[in-house]
């Protein structure tokens, strides 16, 4: 037998045994997709895959066949990212508004293979989960202008859902109106409060009527309905081409920086790893006792464990006259020895106590 022949011999035994491991490596890449549609987690995890190619590539010796194994690797992490979008497309994704809103922006953004279905308000979209005929509800928390959706924080601490994942979405508020429609000939704006709030400074300048609507796709619709040159509308250019509009003045945010935060809800907690420290966060909803010192308590307990507060906010309860409860965002991994612990002791000073979610963010 010569050597070509010996080295082709060696090369299928070697095919034969991947091609084993691969279809292995297939079926466990299989139940981390099942992982991540259940807890509404991204495909994409840059961190987690930056770390697999680092410790990885360091198993070859020879430096010019590692470049060669760097590339084999992201191939396959490429190939088990396709097949898990191929597991999720069967994924309902519950949003707020129509087609063209940001909710449906973000839902698309979050999970672009999954079926994504339109709810009216904030909550028919929440409880179109806990009920179970949706894996997840996309909805915003929170906007860098306009500040907090109170009604989707009140939804989170009084509900069942989780967090699992947050997307900050850059947006971009237009004017648009019908085809022939010019800025002289606007007399009213119709749009989402949040909306209309983020661009008061233009809509003053302008004297322009305003009008509220549920979501700002909405807004854009009736727009079209009414076939009203005196009438225009404030949402994003896809909306506007959706609903045969145009953009009339683009980006009229009284803020050039406007982004607003979505979350991904599911019904199943997702905890990371306890050995996981880099890119991991947090987030609790809780109330404190009515007496002096109580909140101090609660930060002190945080801060000796070292987690440190991204965010600290306070709601006002519904069913309790001048009563509040709390929303923290913290950095670290609640599912550490210290995180552990700093539940257990806020437990003794807390009325009520509630993790409500654990995101990651991407660090390459």
């Amino acid at each position: 037998m010569s050597k070509l022949e010996v080295a082709r011999k060696k090369i299928n035994e070697i095919d034969e045994e991947m091609a084993r491991l691969f279809e292995e490596r297939m079926k466990c890449s299989q139940e981390v997709g099942y992982f991540k549609k259940e807890n509404a987690l991204p495909i994409e995890d840059l961190t987690r895959e930056k770390e697999l190619i680092s410790k990885n590539s360091n198993y070859i010796q020879d430096e010019i066949i590692k470049e060669y194994y760097v590339n084999f690797l992201k191939n396959i992490i490429n190939l088990s990212k396709d097949y898990q979008s191929l597991l999720l497309e069967g994924q309902k994704v519950a949003y707020s508004g129509v087609e063209g809103a940001f909710g449906h922006i973000a839902a698309k953004k979050m999970f672009p293979k999954a079926k994504l279905i339109s709810y009216k308000n904030f909550e028919e979209t929440y409880h179109a989960v806990e009920k179970g005929l949706c894996d997840v509800a996309v909805l915003p928390i929170e906007n860098s202008y306009a500040g907090d959706v109170g009604a989707v924080m009140d939804l989170i601490f009084s509900g069942s859902l989780y967090i699992n994942q947050i997307l900050d979405l850059d947006v971009t508020h237009n004017l648009i109106g019908l085809p022939n429609a010019t800025l002289s000939s606007i007399k009213t704006v119709y749009s989402h409060a949040q909306a209309l709030s983020q661009c008061s400074e233009y809509l003053k300048r302008h004297q322009f009527n305003e009008v509220e609507f549920v979501n700002t796709a909405l807004a854009a619709k009736e727009i079209a309905k009414l076939n009203d040159i005196s009438i225009a509308a404030i949402a994003s250019a896809e909306t506007a081409e959706l609903y045969g509009l145009r953009v009339i003045e683009n980006n009229i945010n009284t803020s050039r920086n406007n982004t607003t935060r979505f979350v991904a809800l599911t019904r199943s907690q997702h905890l990371p790893t306890s050995q996981i420290k880099m890119g991991e966060h947090f987030i609790l909803v809780f109330t404190v006792k009515n007496e002096a010192g109580a909140l101090a308590n609660t930060l002190n307990i945080i801060g000796a464990q070292g987690f440190n507060m991204r965010t600290l906010r306070s709601r006002p309860m519904k069913e309790l006259l001048w009563n509040y409860y709390f929303y923290v965002e913290l950095d670290g991994n609640i599912n550490s020895p210290d995180g552990k612990d700093m539940l257990v002791q806020l437990k003794t000073v807390c009325d009520r106590l509630k993790l409500v979610g654990t995101y990651r963010s991407n660090l390459i």
